[in-house]
């Protein structure tokens, strides 16, 4: 992830011919913040007329000389003569990206007097003409702000404004050139700051509902399991048999984000420059292909940018094709599902970020799909299809929570005139399974049964006697390992929850098995 600088101006005195300016800023580092110091020195005494920028600034710090020297000329305003050094502090810091630009700029045109004292914080990128662009990252570096003792100004471009507005407790205003900025300083002309509003959130769309997927009943109630205690899920069937159709309408049952996780999932969106809109905050649904690299997937890159993974925070990470992905690739899924979070380390580095989304995946039972289906035939030999279903280890399979066989329909069931429950109708029973997980994890950090730590599941899920002794013959039947039984154990409890019972039964643990014993690589 690129570093974005925010700066803090205060301009000392100076006499003669040098001209020195001293800031404040910050960088960002994935979505952790760091203070830095940015000096501006004019020396004109100097014959050699250039701009130095020193402190480990990486290629386009660099070529920020050029573009400020273009965007002040081209703004009206005159290069000071002699040579000017930039240091970007402390200097074991990388510094990364053009967000610099506006801050050199006017660091500049303060230290030459150009421009009045105004203590305020400055972050953009200038094109030739003195443009303020568009950069990422801004969301995360205001929130550190907001959340931190500032009460300056901070200038930002005119092209970031809808994810200042999304910050409360700071006077931000937007520019779109730099004279605006230097006009704003001086006090020529006056500018509205940014007007604060809450997190628009997207109302529920039928565009893609569960009332279009004819039969799959017994699909429907596993992604409505996995909905209600945010559970992983493996589809298996063989093509066609409507595996990605019940995937992409998966968050159509889903309950809507709360304000927090809107806010944790635009501020990840900004730091990777691709945040749109804040017009419609819906739960993220992220589908790459099964060609993707490790980096594309987890994260990675110079600069450490986020992942996937990331990218589907609070939302649903679609991956079709499963066993096409590479192998590096699944193995690397470990973590994140794991834990909710990914780490990516390098030499000069170490990012840590949030991965809290629901996997749904899905892949045919052979390398031609048709293993075991009654209206086709396997083509495949039994070496095939074993060699196929042992792309998914077990250490993998381990961390699904739900696997879940998705057959053909039936001509009949497809011309059925029977319209299929609504997603509606099951977002109802979801909020409300939900709703039973909020009240009883209160203020132990836990938001859904998924997330129950193993230390804490004896509190959450007691079994009685017959439903104990069904598990212990179950895991040893399957040879189940303690991450897979504790799985189970959470499935229960979701599964107890859609039942509005407080204890688990029974008939609860019965219906967990049966996802957990559909083992893939068996075949």
């Amino acid at each position: 992830m690129g570093l974005l600088s925010l700066t803090y101006y205060r301009v000392e005195p100076h006499c003669g011919d040098l001209m020195t300016s001293k800031l404040s800023s910050v960088t960002i580092t994935g979505l952790n913040v760091t203070m830095i110091h940015v000096e501006v020195d004019i020396d004109r005494r100097s014959v050699i007329h250039d701009v130095d920028i020193v402190g480990l600034g990486d290629t386009a710090v660099k070529e920020s000389k050029k573009r400020v020297k273009s965007a002040l000329r081209n703004s009206g305003f005159s290069f000071p003569q002699g040579r000017v050094t930039v240091n970007l502090a402390p200097g074991d810091i990388r510094k990364e990206g053009s967000f610099l630009d506006l801050p050199i700029a006017l660091g500049i045109l303060q230290a030459t007097g150009i421009m009045k004292r105004r203590d305020f914080m400055a972050m953009g990128e200038l094109s030739l003409d003195g443009g303020i662009r568009k950069i990422r990252g801004v969301l995360p570096a205001l929130s550190v702000l907001s959340e931190g003792d500032f009460s300056g100004t901070v200038v930002i471009p005119r092209d970031n404004i809808e994810e200042a507005q999304l910050i409360d407790g700071l006077k931000i205003y937007a520019f779109k050139t730099l004279r605006e900025v230097v006009e704003y300083a001086n006090g020529l002309k006056e500018f509205l700051p940014v007007e604060h509003r809450q997190i628009p959130l997207a109302e529920f769309s039928d565009s893609t509902d569960f009332s279009e997927v004819k039969g799959q009943l017994a699909a429907k109630r596993a992604l409505e399991i996995a909905a209600s205690g945010g559970h992983n899920v493996l589809m298996r069937g063989s093509p066609g048999s409507g595996k990605t159709m019940l995937a992409r309408r998966f968050p159509s049952i889903l309950p809507p984000m709360t304000t927090q996780e809107a806010l944790e999932v635009i501020k990840i969106y900004s730091a990777a420059g691709l945040f749109q809109t804040a017009t419609a905050m819906r739960r993220p649904f992220r589908s790459p292909h099964h060609t993707a690299s490790t980096a594309a997937i987890i994260g990675g890159g110079n600069d450490a940018r986020p992942g996937e993974v990331t990218l589907s925070h609070n939302g649903v990470l679609f991956l079709d094709e499963f066993p096409e992905f590479r192998r590096d690739v699944i193995e690397a899924l470990r973590q994140p599902l794991e834990d909710g979070v990914v780490t990516i380390a390098r030499a000069r580095m170490t990012v840590t970020y949030p991965a809290n989304f629901t996997l749904i995946a899905a892949m045919n039972p052979c390398p031609c799909g048709n293993y075991g289906s009654p209206d086709a035939v396997c083509t495949c030999s039994p070496y095939e299809i074993a060699r196929y279903n042992k792309k998914l280890s077990e250490p993998i399979l381990d961390r699904i929570d739900m696997i879940v066989h998705v057959p053909k329909i039936k001509v009949e069931e497809y011309f059925t005139p029977t319209k299929s429950e609504s997603s509606k109708n099951i977002r109802n029973r979801v909020m409300a399974a939900r709703n039973r997980q909020i009240i009883r994890y209160d203020g132990t950090g836990i938001t859904s049964n998924s997330q129950i730590p193993h230390k804490m599941l004896v509190e959450f899920v007691s079994l009685d006697e017959k439903s104990e002794e069904l598990l212990k013959l179950a895991a040893k039947r399957y040879n189940l390992s303690g991450r897979a039984i504790d799985k189970i154990l959470k499935l229960a409890r979701t599964i107890a929850d859609l039942d509005s019972s407080d204890s688990v039964c029974l008939k609860h643990v019965s219906e967990a098995l049966q996802y957990r014993t559909s083992e893939v690589n068996t075949f």
